[in-house]
């Protein structure tokens, strides 16, 4: 067994995620993030014979788990892709209308604690970044051709770093000399150009998010998924969503928050309530967090917050 293989990830929210989905036995679900396998297994333990699960991961190490439990399992098919993809997906495995889809965003700790994989500072490996490394730039390339403005505000926006202006314009000076190349380069550069430091906090962590979630298009795929699984929820089927930081959160809020309320009428139109059209999607309970328990256990859960919506029998285009 490899030491990537050996790497362990802790399922957050694994219960609470999957029984927010309230499972039907002969359901077709998608797990939407796969990862190492923790909600499917789950899931897959309460559908019955007839039912259905579709993973998508980008991730070429998580597709190997997952491809291992198809092979054991037939009613599991896999994708190796992004959620964005999710309607042509599904459209290709023959799926129309789904009964649940979870989606546990951001990255997982197998990812953070492989240094191979150049996510984290806390190892010196080559700066790649890339949930899928056989696609798309990595994180050196990017950095060594970005302008400097691009930069700046991809740290800011992304990382919500108060010294973006100051590491961006450090990091074109750098590569006129030298390639940021690693991690430890470029956590170096931050650390010598962010003034101040949070409390527990490495200084280089902002940028190392920011960075992440600009090469994976992030935020992009979040936004992009949302209305097609929902659109795709049989009435009563459930959307599921677990956030780990205030941007992937505030994405997910918004499109709950738009889709279970009228939309605004002018204050001329008279029109009761009860004539109102039904708004597509309910919210289900309050925003669900990590318990002490599951904290302490696990001190990376400390940030989730899981999200639910049910489809209702109203129309997406009425909003």
């Amino acid at each position: 067994m490899s030491g990537a293989e050996t790497l362990q990830h802790i399922t957050v929210l694994l219960h609470e995620a999957v029984d927010a989905l309230a499972v039907r036995e002969n359901g077709v679900y998608v797990d939407g993030t796969f990862g190492r396998g923790g909600h499917s297994r789950l899931i897959l333990s309460k559908l019955g014979s007839e039912g259905r699960l579709v993973v998508f991961d980008k991730d070429p190490q998580a597709i190997a788990v997952a491809n291992e439990l198809a092979a054991q399992d037939k009613r599991v098919s896999v994708v190796h892709n992004g959620f964005a993809t999710f309607q042509t997906a599904l459209d290709g495995l023959g799926i129309g209308q789904i009964d649940g889809a979870l989606f546990d965003l951001g990255i997982s700790s197998p990812q953070i604690d492989e240094a191979a994989r150049g996510f984290s500072f806390r190892f010196d490996a080559p700066l790649d970044m890339r949930m899928d490394p056989t696609r798309g730039i990595s994180a050196a390339e990017w950095l060594a051709s970005a302008a400097e403005q691009e930069i700046h505000e991809v740290i800011k926006n992304y990382g919500e770093e108060r010294f973006s202006r100051q590491i961006a314009r450090a990091v074109v000076s750098q590569r006129e000399t030298a390639p940021i190349d690693t991690t430890r380069k470029l956590a170096q550069l931050v650390a010598q150009n962010v003034r101040s430091r949070e409390r527990g906090q490495d200084p280089a962590t902002r940028t190392f998010q920011a960075v992440r979630i600009f090469i994976n298009r992030e935020l992009e795929e979040i936004e992009a998924v949302l209305p097609q699984a929902a659109g795709r929820l049989k009435e009563g089927g459930r959307l599921a969503v677990i956030a780990f930081h205030s941007l992937e959160d505030r994405i997910v809020k918004q499109f709950i928050k738009r889709y279970s309320q009228h939309p605004p009428l002018p204050r001329w139109a008279a029109v009761k309530e009860a004539d109102l059209p039904q708004p597509p999607l309910k919210p289900v309970g309050k925003a669900v967090k990590p318990d002490g328990e599951e904290t302490a256990a696990n001190p990376r859960a400390r940030s989730a917050v899981l999200r639910v919506a049910e489809r209702t029998g109203g129309s997406f285009e009425a909003c």
